[in-house]
């Protein structure tokens, strides 16, 4: 069922990329130019755990799951002709593979879900690594492992049908610009 917002002429976009590959200061820059945005579900579930005392939550076996509902929830709370999404449930699977988890049921039902309503537009934006990685209390990976990650993370996204727009390291306006020149094209 499509609420409002949400008819056949909805374009809904993946934005996905290595940990510190900039994806959020450039999903605030596409938020300020008027496209509607969702931000990650992950560093949220992270936050939470975190804040009630799950200091490192991605070694809990329901990580993943936890991470898949909070996607699916915005997903369809999502409104707009354009909506950019910072990760989707393909992202949660190069995740859950990048950390030797199996994927659960849940995530297979929803990507099972997502491209039986076709529900993100075929051609992803990649966002390469900028060459360093900041550490945070979310992001706890070194520059080599997310490199190791990218490589994963662009493997699972061409192995389920997306192709990838690599968007190479620049300054965050050119990055939207080159986002926006394709999704208004």
């Amino acid at each position: 069922m499509r609420r409002k917002g949400q008819g056949p002429t909805m374009k809904r976009y993946i934005l996905t990329g290595a940990p510190g590959a900039g994806k959020t200061a450039v999903l605030r820059f596409l938020e300020r130019a008027g496209i509607a945005v969702v931000e990650e579900a992950a560093t949220d579930v992270i936050a939470l755990a975190q804040a009630l005392g799950t200091p490192e939550p991605w070694t809990s076996a329901s990580f993943v799951d936890e991470i898949v509902a909070l996607q699916r929830e915005r997903q369809l709370l999502a409104i707009g002709d354009v909506v950019v999404f910072d990760r989707s449930p393909i992202c949660t699977w190069a995740l859950a593979e990048f950390l030797g988890y199996p994927p659960s049921a849940i995530l297979q039902a929803e990507l099972a879900r997502i491209e039986r309503e076709a529900t993100y537009q075929r051609r992803v934006f990649f966002l390469e690594n900028l060459g360093f990685i900041e550490p945070t209390a979310a992001r706890r990976i070194s520059f080599e492992e997310s490199l190791r990650f990218e490589a994963l993370h662009a493997e699972v996204h061409r192995r389920l049908g997306y192709e990838l727009l690599c968007i190479a390291a620049a300054d965050v306006r050119t990055r939207a610009d080159r986002i926006m020149r394709t999704v208004f094209a």
